[in-house]
């Protein structure tokens, strides 16, 4: 011997803590090799053996597999390039692990059926390429014939989502309920319809200008807070300042026929869908949340309809629920 200290396998489990089978098993795969034998065979270790295994448990505790542990304590390749390749691996399984978790949690809230979550599913693993395509056709669908109306392409950027590469959890989750909006054949009819509403009120002259959800969202607010009552006398200056601010917009004198077409877009609108779409959109793109117009649209629905007379609500078109606002 040569002075230096030598190691039972005994004292390197009690040094190291893992149990005598698995330092073996070591030795025996040539990761911990010993250093010699005792007189009686058994074998010894190096001071370095303790090192050696406490780096091997470390990088098993990681997952990285035995072939490549047993390369970086002999030294064939650095530890760096063995963790930057493994770091890489592990990143794949997170967003797949990522993946499952949304499609698993957003069924379960859901509770349907083998086909919704195979649905999920598929519009979870998606790849970049197929879910810009997918927001492409639905966008293209609802533009058609406008994209190149100079303030249309903004307005298309401004509903386009753009899932990060390292998406969390809730923006997998918002994506798939997003992506099963865009799909929806209704959904897209609904936009579509609201989009040439949305053009007629800016064929006027002049620069864009706000629509009628904005206008309505915009003065409605304050007596939502207030707690007015929208069939109240209360309410009266507020659907003036609204239709006021409407017709000005629209170029048109404010009466019984702007009405009935405020009233018409608004009904049109006043879809939930429109705010859970822009909700999905926000988390989706890391956006602020909030803003929902549904409340301020019902309040000034109810107190419009409880001001115009019954011959004239009569004439009101049919009109679908359905669909979003820009």
């Amino acid at each position: 011997m040569n002075g230096e200290t030598r190691y039972t396998i005994g004292d390197l489990a009690r040094r190291t803590g893992l149990s005598v089978k698995t330092i073996r098993y070591y030795a025996d795969r040539g990761i911990v090799p010993p250093t010699d034998r005792s007189p009686a065979g058994y074998r010894r270790y190096g001071p370095d053996a303790v090192a050696r295994l406490e780096l091997v448990r470390t990088l098993r505790d990681l997952g990285v597999d035995l072939a490549a542990i047993r390369r970086v304590v002999d030294h064939e390749v650095p530890l760096a390039e063995v963790a930057a390749a493994h770091a890489e691996a592990l990143a794949v399984q997170i967003r797949v692990l990522r993946l499952r978790h949304a499609v698993l949690t957003t069924a379960t809230r859901r509770g349907g059926g083998a086909d919704e979550l195979e649905l999920l599913h598929t519009l979870a693993r998606l790849s970049g390429q197929e879910r810009r395509r997918l927001v492409d056709d639905f966008l293209d669908a609802v533009f058609d014939g406008l994209a190149t109306v100079p303030v249309y392409p903004g307005i298309m950027r401004s509903l386009t989502p753009e899932l990060p590469d390292e998406p969390s959890a809730a923006q997998i989750q918002a994506w798939v309920e997003l992506a099963e909006l865009a799909r929806d054949p209704d959904f897209r009819a609904g936009m579509r319809r609201l989009v040439r509403q949305y053009a007629a009120d800016q064929d006027v002259p002049g620069l864009p200008r706000p629509d009628a959800v904005a206008v309505v969202r915009d003065a409605v607010a304050p007596a939502l807070a207030a707690g007015v009552d929208p069939t109240s006398p209360a309410a009266d200056a507020i659907v003036a300042t609204v239709t006021g601010r409407y017709a000005q917009l629209s170029g048109q004198s404010d009466g019984a026929d702007l009405r009935r077409r405020l009233l018409s877009r608004l009904e049109t609108a006043n879809d939930p869908r429109r705010d859970r779409y822009l909700d999905l959109l926000a988390v989706v793109n890391g956006w602020p949340t909030g803003g929902q117009t549904a409340p301020a649209l019902d309040w000034f629905i109810r107190a419009l309809r409880g001001r115009m007379p019954i011959r004239n609500l009569r004439k009101l078109p049919h009109t679908h629920t359905e669909g979003p606002v820009l």
